[in-house]
């Protein structure tokens, strides 16, 4: 493992930024050893040396120096040049090397966060097997359509998302879910694509594909990642000007009080924000890595950075804290009215509905072995319920604020949900269904509490049906029955006092919730447009997952505060010593390349390790 390690570590290497670093090192030591020829004040080796090894940074430096920007090159090159001019070749020389391996060390950190998320996107097959009749036919993956049945061999990895309608296996979905225990899989089984295929041969109908698939979005969110530039990293950058003017600036005053030269560029020398600079997007990146790897994705590294800052979770109920698959559990009718009629007619209303409470109620009506009509003129209104013609009848199906006619006594109880229903105005029946809490939702909210986070609920179920959920799982505070324009006014509420929010939800009403909170969170089992005005999707909707999300987030902001402050510290101290001679040029070097590297190697300690193929 060791050696595989290092041979990784020496193909990432660029050729050509090793051999000019080796060059200015044996120069350095040749200058060293008293070479001089052909006079003392220039050396030709040395020369060649400095030459050679700051052409890469006289570049950049030459780039910034015409669009104005200070860089750590150009003050790097600023101190090589006057250590040179006053015949200090060893120290210009070793100067250089030193920029040189940092340089190197820098990009095989950023190579290593940029891995960890492009690897992602290589897992794939190019071909899969399609069943078309009775054979199987090798197929571009580009080209499978939804609803295709596709076959995975064992070992075989699985390109799309879908359900399993043949065969049984167990499935890796490490890889998308962080799940690291195999899951078992038959027939009625959603499956990820990314997960790898175990045990046997399996069959799966092929739901989301390409970009569409838990692993495409993935993808997407790798590529907008790398390119997007959060807010800390332009604090970076300014954070990297200030301590450079900082620097030459002492540099200018230690030479006008000590007129010693020397004590002057070990001030220029010693300053180095390129910790800052490096291990900031090294941070971000690593950390968006570790988040795909744990079961969600991030869209971009401004959300990422707002995610490190929330003080309040909340969460809807519906498919979020509960599973979203309830089941109908009692059906009161109204006199006259006849159960399977009620349930025929309210299935028929809600067949258009995506609402999961209507999923259930037609999935009930189904398993009766009730027709299931067709509606027409149907309209759903969140935090209301549906309405539709069935065979000519006005018929509404929904909460209190849609049948007003609902009589009290008719209310569930617990997490019980009550559905009234209406036949052209008036009353007919009230159809209670039961959800079940996610198992992970207690251990999650004990988590998000123990690390300091409030939460909420806000939902627009009934208080009582929200409050049971609150007093199982321990959740801070309930605000029920609120209809989405309610759960906006809920949301500004919040952070008009000054939280920070993180807003979790699934469906269609959840929508506008999600994109008004600081940060919206999205299940993967969700709605589409839920998961589009999301800024974080869970692809495996476990609450577990959003934990170890927030974990990450406030991991990496730590992290790159810790950077902060320790460049400030070690400038600072580091300025003061150079400016009172207690600095040679060579030890100001070495303090300002350890510390460049020993913050660039804290950020990469959020980088995950490599999976297994």
């Amino acid at each position: 493992m060791a050696l595989t390690s290092a041979v990784n570590l020496w193909r990432r290497i660029d050729r050509g930024d090793l051999a000019r670093t080796l060059f200015v090192a044996a120069c350095t030591l040749a200058v060293a050893l008293g070479i001089s020829w052909p006079w003392q004040q220039a050396p030709a080796i040395a020369v060649l040396g400095v030459v050679v090894g700051c052409w890469p940074i006289l570049k950049e430096a030459f780039e910034d120096a015409r669009e104005r920007r200070m860089s750590m090159e150009l003050s790097m090159l600023i101190a090589v040049v006057a250590a040179a001019a006053i015949g200090e070749w060893v120290t210009a020389l070793l100067i250089t090397t030193f920029v040189l391996a940092a340089e190197i060390l820098e990009d095989l950190a950023m190579d290593r966060g940029r891995d960890a998320l492009t690897d992602l996107m290589t897992f794939l097959p190019d071909m899969v097997q399609v069943r078309q009749g009775e054979d199987a036919v090798n197929v571009a993956l580009e080209q499978v359509k939804p609803g295709q049945i596709i076959i995975v061999a064992p070992g075989g990895r699985i390109p799309v998302d879908g359900v399993v309608v043949a065969g049984e296996s167990t499935a890796d979905q490490s890889r998308i879910t962080g799940e690291s225990l195999p899951v078992e899989v038959s027939p009625g089984t959603e499956v990820f694509a990314g997960s790898i295929n175990q045990m046997g041969a399996v069959e799966l109908r092929a739901e989301r594909v390409g970009a569409e698939s838990s692993y495409g979005r993935i993808v997407s969110a790798v590529r907008q990642a790398q390119e997007s530039e959060p807010p800390v990293q332009r604090l970076a950058d300014r954070l990297a000007s200030w301590l450079i003017y900082l620097a030459l600036g002492g540099a200018v005053i230690t030479y006008l009080v000590t007129q010693n030269i020397t004590s002057t560029i070990s001030v220029i020398v010693v300053a180095g924000a390129c910790g800052v600079v490096a291990g900031t997007p090294l941070a971000v990146l690593a950390a968006i890595a570790r988040i795909a790897r744990s079961g969600a994705f991030i869209k971009d590294g401004a959300h990422l950075e707002a995610l490190s800052t929330v003080d309040t979770v909340v969460f809807d109920k519906t498919g979020t804290l509960t599973t979203g698959t309830p089941a109908v559990t009692q059906i009161r009718t109204a006199p006259g009215v006849a159960e399977e009629e009620l349930m025929a007619i309210a299935a028929a209303a809600e067949s258009y509905s995506e609402h999961p409470l209507g999923k259930a109620i037609v999935a009930h009506a189904r398993e009766l072995g009730l027709p299931v009509g067709s509606a027409r003129d149907f309209t759903y209104r969140p935090g209301y319920g549906v309405s539709a013609t069935v065979a000519g009848k006005a018929v509404k199906a929904g909460s209190r604020a849609l049948i007003a006619e609902a009589p009290d006594n008719v209310e569930g109880r617990g997490i019980a949900t009550a559905v009234h229903v209406s036949i052209d105005g008036a009353y007919a029946g009230t159809i209670l269904l039961a959800d079940t809490i996610r198992d992970s939702a207690k251990q999650a909210v004990a988590e998000l509490h123990r690390s300091g986070l409030r939460t909420l609920i806000v939902t627009g179920d009934q208080e009582a049906t929200a409050r049971e959920v609150a007093n199982e799982l321990g959740i801070d505070e309930v605000h029920a029955g609120l209809f989405p324009e309610q759960k906006l006014s809920t949301i500004d509420a919040e952070r008009a006092v000054g939280h920070r929010l993180a807003m979790i939800g699934d469906g269609v009403n959840d929508a506008p919730a999600l994109a008004r909170a600081d940060v919206g969170i999205a299940m993967g089992s969700g709605t589409e447009i839920a998961r589009d005005s999301a800024d974080v999707v869970l692809i495996s909707s476990d609450l577990n997952d959003l934990v170890r999300t927030v974990q990450v987030a406030k991991r990496a902001r730590r992290i790159v505060m810790f950077n902060f402050a320790g460049t400030i510290a070690v400038d600072i101290i580091g300025v003061g010593l150079a400016a009172c001679g207690l600095l040679s040029p060579v030890a100001a070097a070495l303090i300002h390349v350890g510390s460049e590297t020993a913050f660039i190697l804290n950020s990469a300690r959020l980088i995950p390790g490599r999976r297994a193929r």
